[in-house]
Formats: C-alpha cells, structure tokens, sequence
C-alpha cells in the first residue's frame, strides 16, 4: 500500500534533493529577466554619525548609470515596520527609514540605493557619491548602554531604554527567596550571532505599466508576510497590486521571515525605471545589513530548601535590540522569557527584561527565537546549583522535574504543557552516553594530561503554533495532486512531508504530488514557515484538506463505479471497490460528470489552540587540552520528544542541523563591536568562524515521544530544538571538565580555545597553581 510505505511516520528520501544536486534548483540571484539592471547599496562606514550628501551628479553622471536614491527621493515611502509586540504598555518604535536622513546609527545604515546596467557600473555609482560625515560617540553593549552618561543612541530616548517588561509575581518570589535554605547565583552571556545562511538575500523587482502592479522576487520565508507589510506600510499600495514570488531558498533561520530595505527600494526602482531591478547581498552585505540575533546578558538567582527542592527563580535579563526595533525585534525576548522555568516545578518566578538601544545592526528572529536562551539559562543555572550543593547534576534536575501526571500543567509564567516525560528521556539519554562509565574515561583522559568533562541539558520549548495556515489540495487533470500552502520551504522538505500526507489520505506516491508555496498569486493566504510550524500547524491543514477531499473523490467515484462510497479505497492513483479489480483512476475522475473544482479540491485550516512543547534531552562529552585550550567534543547524544515523527530521516536532518548551529555558537561563534568606533570587527568568514564537519562529533539520536494533546497530528515542533538543547549541553560539559580539573566555576560563550587557554592561565595565577 502507499500509505504503508510512503505515509506518517516513514522514512521516504526528499523528493527535492535531485534536482538540487543536479544544479537545477532556481534561486533568486539565479532570475535575470530580460533588460534588468542592477543594483547596489552605500553603507555607512560609520557607528553613528551625521552626515551630508554632497551632491550625487558626479554619480548619476558616469556611463550606465540609471537611477540614484537618498532619502529625499523616498519620501513618500513609509518606515520599516515593527510588527510584534509584547504584551504591556505601547513601546515607542523609533523611525526605521528604509534610507537614512541625515543620521546613521550603526556600521552598515543604508544611505543610498544606485542602480546601473552592470554590478560593476553600480558600484562605480556609489563610490562617486560625495558625503560629508561627523563622526558622533557609540555604543555597542547594552549594559553598558544603560548605564548612567552613556552616550545616546537616539536623543529622545532616554537612558538609551527600548523597553522594560516584568513577569511571574515578584512579591512572592522574594518571599520564597527569603525563606529559601539556600540561593544560588550566575550571570550568562548569550552572544550576539550572524546567521550566514548559505544563499544570501536577493530581491528582483519588476513594474508592469498596464495593470500597475509590482512583482518582487524574493528569497523568503514567507511570500504574504511580505507583500503584507511592504505593499500597506512602507510602499503604501494596495496588496493586490504586489505580488511577491519566493523560488527556491538556501537558508533562512528566522532571518529571512521579515522585509528588508533592499526590498522596497529594488520595488520603488522598477516602478521608476519600467525596468527589472536586481540587487544581491554580497557575504560582507549580510553581514553588515541582515538582523542580526541572540545578544542577551542575563543574571539569574535559584532559592532552593533544605532537600534540594526548588522554590522560586528570579531572572534579570538585558536584551540588545541594535539601533531599530525589527519586525519581530521586541517580542522575542518575551518568547523566551515565559519559557525560563524550563522542565521544574517551580512555585514562584519573577522576571524582568530590560531591552537597550546601541549603535549596531538590528537584532531579530534566528533559530529558537528567545528559546535558546532560556534554556541556556536556566540549564546553566541548575548545573551550578547541583555542583554548589554537591548533588549530581541529572538528580537535582530528577528531583524538580514537573512530573507526567502533573500534565497539563501551568507554568508560573502562564504557558500550559499538555504532555512530557522528562526524567524518561533524560534516563535513556543517560543510557546511550554511557554516563555511568564516565570515571573510567576521565581517569583516562587524566593520564593524557587533558580535561574531560560531561554535560547535560533539560530543554522544552514552545513553538507550532503560528497558524492557522490554509491548505488547498486539488486534482489535477493528470491525475496529479496539487497542494496550494502559504509555509514556505527553505530547505526542510515540505514537498516531501506533505506528499507523505497526501499518500495517507489519497494513496498516491510523493511523484504524483505536486506542492506549491511562495507566490501570492496563486496562493490566497499564508503565515510562512517560522517558530517550527509548518508541519504542526501547515502539515495539519494538508491532512485535513486531504481527508476532505478522498471523501469526495469517494463519493465521486462511487457514481463511475455503481458502488457505494464506503465500499471504496486509495490505491496507486486509482479509486478500486475494496476486494474487486475494478477502479477508476484519478485523471480519469477528474473528467466524470459531476467533476467540478468543488468537488475536485477541498480546503482546510487548522487553528491551533495552544503551542506544542517538544523537550528532550541532550549530552555532551567533551575533552580540553588545557596548554591550547582547545575543547574537542567526543562524544553527543539526543534523545527527544516530538510527539509523532511523521518522517524520521529528515526529523534527524532537522536535529543534526540545529545541533550543529548550537555547537558553532558555543564554541566559536560570536560578532564583535570594537566599543570606540562600533566597527564590525567579525564582518567576513576569515574573521567569524562557523562550525565544520570536523568539529561534529557523531550524533547518537533517538525519539521517546509522547503524542501532543492539543495538535491534531499529536506532533510537536521540531525545526528548532537542535539548538535549543545544544548549547546548555555542551558548556555544561566544558564547564564540568574545567571544574573537575581546576575548580573553575564558570566561563561564558564561547568556549574558543584562546578564551579556554586565557581563564585557564588566569585562574593558575590567581591561585598560584
């Protein structure tokens, strides 16, 4: 049977990869239409300064020039938007001009927009153009942007403060703190980071004069999320007169969910021009002009009682929004927020966030979105707790978990989790790691004259709720089936995963189904592909829409065939009276009397009621050369729950990937702001190091799902938890050897063998070792 061997929960090969492979996947920067131009943009080199543009006639004025923008020629245009707000007081969003007004605020401010007949020509374009700069003081950290005298990034806002939001019950949890046995303490910081996708970003604008519309095409994560905020708050037209077109994507970690500057201008361009505009981000570009994320310093305190039990958690975290608030910028450290309890029962929280203007790119959505750092937080927090008061660190954490039976259980912070079996996969995981062999390795490892140390992490997130999404699924004349959805690939494998859908409803191969995303005009409505949805919220809406449409195939087909509906079934593409060889087969149905488009498509959108919380367990072990500094990981394993694996190959994809991400931001990842002059001073890849295939250890991963009660699939999210779980797992480890080794209590990300070798030699001279 199809379903059987294509269906939920099968291991089927991405029906995408071949023609990746064979070179014939099409990207943005791969679409030049006929007569297009091309375009660049003048950054500022400066952190914050006033400027003057001169004149631009010496630009306009050498060969093939055809347009130059500053802002005086956008003024029409509206602000870019930020859209997402926590709950709380109004915040007062600064402008965000989608060209700079006589003030940049950060290295890499868009200034000018230039376009030519060639690259080349555009950037001889703008480097004619003439600006007068007066250099103005920065300020790239946000704890030291609040501080008293620091210099402003915008003058009308004071003390440098974007926001401040508090939540949980801060009375009663300093009556928790005051009666507590005991109290631990720790301050972490979660750097800032640069996504580096693979395809950077690129938009293509066209104009058609006739019917006066725009098309952008566009590497995204979401086509309508797009068209929606620049066609009615910046370009001002209505959304049916922008279409935007996302083709195949490389990449986008929360990054490429939002509008860009580049956008409008390449769309204000070609309505100009009457001709194409094409602009692509060259690798410095992303890493001067695309939202940058995490970039929080967090202190955190833990009341526990006399048993080990804990009592209260109380957390204070500032967060740095850049020099504007991006589209979801403001919200993501609430996200995160409400997740810092974790997997515990605690009885008591308070937390405030603290949010900071500074002279540096814009922060926003990548990969977790808040979540990461939460759990970072708090796993930390728990392992430094367990090393203070000499309990094992998985037996405090075995003796705080929020139990099955205590599901569904509301955390102080108001989340609900339906479901989770945390000290299970925690114990499987411990299984798998061989953590009981642990002190025969580390005796090994201290013959070698090297540190070895073993780390565990406690996740769960929230995510798969960002919906509804709207699914079409239609038959073809062919026979074929179509499924229309606004989520958007870039590079999960949605056509094979809605194919495997398909298959369980309809019987038909993942060949035979055809999925469409990321053109608003052949889709009516979408919410993209973020916050792990796609298959929780999207794979729902295909299910349900298929399972529309197999009954009115049936009923269809039970008129072709003389025979009653329930007597019918799926097979190979054919509708067949269950135990005959009689059938009809589908591109046939779609001719019968009676074949209308309403019969022949059905529609669903699943409403998600509460989010999904996928939890897990990870383990690292790992081994420090304390002459160099250097940590290799040895070992990692990842047990987790995601409810129902509806394809377990590129479930394991997802987890890899995002574990990957996690290993490269605790133990090199990190973009650095030299404090005077706010120069990016990790603005390449010679200078911001990524992690390689060897620095992977070999992933051990297992599921131990408990089916989600508030999904109809009964899965949790998964895109994300890879690097969630990871970084707590793996400095819990580096932070184990340093202790068992040196009785070092603590070092930030990222562990670089340069800042390992530095504490380390630190901490021999202060203790004379």
């Amino acid at each position: 049977m199809i379903s059987g061997k294509f269906g939920f929960g099968q291991a089927v090969t991405r029906k995408e990869d071949e023609a990746l492979l064979r070179g014939a996947g099409r990207y943005v920067a791969d679409y030049s239409p006929p007569g297009t131009l091309h375009a660049v943009v003048l950054r500022s080199p400066h952190a914050h300064a006033r400027f003057r543009i001169q004149d631009t006639r010496a630009a306009r004025a050498l060969p093939g020039i055809r347009l130059v923008l500053t802002a005086e020629d956008i003024a029409d245009l509206g602000h870019m938007p930020c859209t997402a707000m926590p709950p709380g007081d109004a915040i007062a969003v600064p402008p965000y001009p989608v060209l700079a007004r006589d003030v940049v605020r950060h290295v890499g401010d868009a200034v000018a927009f230039v376009v030519a007949d060639t690259l080349d020509m555009a950037k001889d374009g703008a480097q004619a153009i003439g600006i007068d700069w007066e250099p103005a003081p920065v300020v790239v950290d946000a704890v030291a942007a609040l501080r008293p005298g620091a210099p402003l990034v915008w003058p009308d806002r004071p003390g440098n403060v974007a926001f401040t939001r508090t939540l949980g019950d801060a009375a009663k949890t300093a009556a928790a703190f005051a009666a507590a046995a005991r109290s631990v303490e720790l301050t972490v910081v979660n750097q800032r980071l640069v996504t580096n996708f693979i395809d950077t970003r690129a938009v293509v604008g066209e104009y058609d004069a006739a019917s006066e519309r725009i098309t952008l095409t566009l590497g995204s994560q979401g086509a309508h999320i797009n068209r929606d905020i620049l066609s009615r708050r910046v370009l001002k037209i209505p959304a049916d007169k922008l279409r935007v077109v996302t083709p195949d994507v490389g990449g986008g970690f929360g990054t490429k969910l939002f509008p860009y500057r580049e956008y409008a201008l390449a769309a204000f361009a070609a309505r100009q021009l009457r001709r194409p505009v094409k602009w692509v981000a060259e690798r410095s570009e992303h890493f001067l002009g695309d939202a940058q994320g995490r970039d929080n310093v967090t202190t955190a305190r833990l009341a526990l009682d006399d048993k080990g039990r804990f009592l209260a958690l109380d957390v204070h975290t500032v967060c740095d929004m850049g020099a504007y608030l991006s589209t979801f910028a403001p919200y993501i450290p609430y996200v995160g927020a409400v997740m810092l309890p974790g997997v515990y029962d605690f009885p008591a929280c308070s937390i405030r966030i603290d949010a900071a203007y500074t002279n540096t790119l814009p922060v926003d959505a990548y990969r977790g979105a808040g979540r990461p750092e939460a759990a970072y937080v708090i796993e930390r927090l728990v392992d430094v707790a367990a090393r203070d008061l000499g309990i094992a660190p998985d037996a405090l954490r075995r003796r705080n978990f929020i139990k099955p039976q205590a599901m569904p259980y509301r955390t102080p912070t108001g989340k609900t989790y339906d479901s989770g079996d945390f000290a299970a996969h925690m114990r499987r995981a411990q299984d798998l790691a061989d953590w009981s062999g642990f002190a025969a390795r580390h005796k090994a490892s201290r013959k070698a004259h090297k540190l070895r140390g073993i780390g565990l992490a406690t996740y769960i997130e929230a995510c798969g709720a960002n919906g509804p999404e709207t699914a079409i699924v239609r038959l073809e004349p062919d026979g074929t089936i179509a499924v229309l959805i606004g989520s958007q690939s870039t590079g999960q494998g949605h056509a094979t995963a809605y194919a495997q859908l398909i298959a369980d409803h309809l019987g038909v191969a993942p060949d035979r189904v055809n999925v469409i995303q990321g053109d608003t005009d052949r889709i009516r409505t979408g919410v993209g592909t973020g916050g792990s949805s796609s298959i929780p919220c999207g794979g729902a809406s295909v299910a349900g829409a298929a399972r529309k449409l197999a009954e009115s195939l049936k009923s269809l087909a039970a008129g072709v065939l003389e025979a009653s509906a329930a007597d019918l079934e799926f097979v190979d593409g054919q509708v067949r009276i269950v135990g005959t060889d009689r059938s009809v087969g589908f591109s046939q149905l779609a001719r019968a009397p009676g074949a209308t488009p309403d019969i022949l498509a059905a529609e669903d959108a699943f409403t998600p009621t509460e989010a999904t919380y996928p939890n897990g367990t990870h383990i690292a072990e790992c081994e420090i050369d304390p002459a160099t500094g250097r940590v290799e990981l040895l070992n990692y394993v990842i047990v987790d729950d995601f409810g129902m694996t509806l394809n377990p190959l590129m479930l394991a994809g997802q987890v890899h990937g995002g574990t990957v991400q996690g290993i490269g931001q605790a133990l090199m990842e990190r973009a650095v702001y030299e404090p005077q002059s706010g120069q990016l001073l990790t603005a390449s890849l010679m200078d911001y190091a990524l992690p390689r295939a060897g620095d992977t250890p070999l992933l051990t991963f297992e599921t131990r799902n408990v089916p989600c009660t508030t999904n109809a699939l009964g899965v949790k999210g998964a895109g994300e938890a890879g690097a969630i779980g990871s970084c707590p797992a793996i400095m819990n480890s580096v932070a184990d050897a340093l202790w068992r080794g040196l009785h070092l209590r603590h070092v930030d990300m990222p562990a670089t063998a340069a800042s390992i070798w530095a504490a380390v030699e630190a901490h021999k001279r202060l203790h004379r070792l």
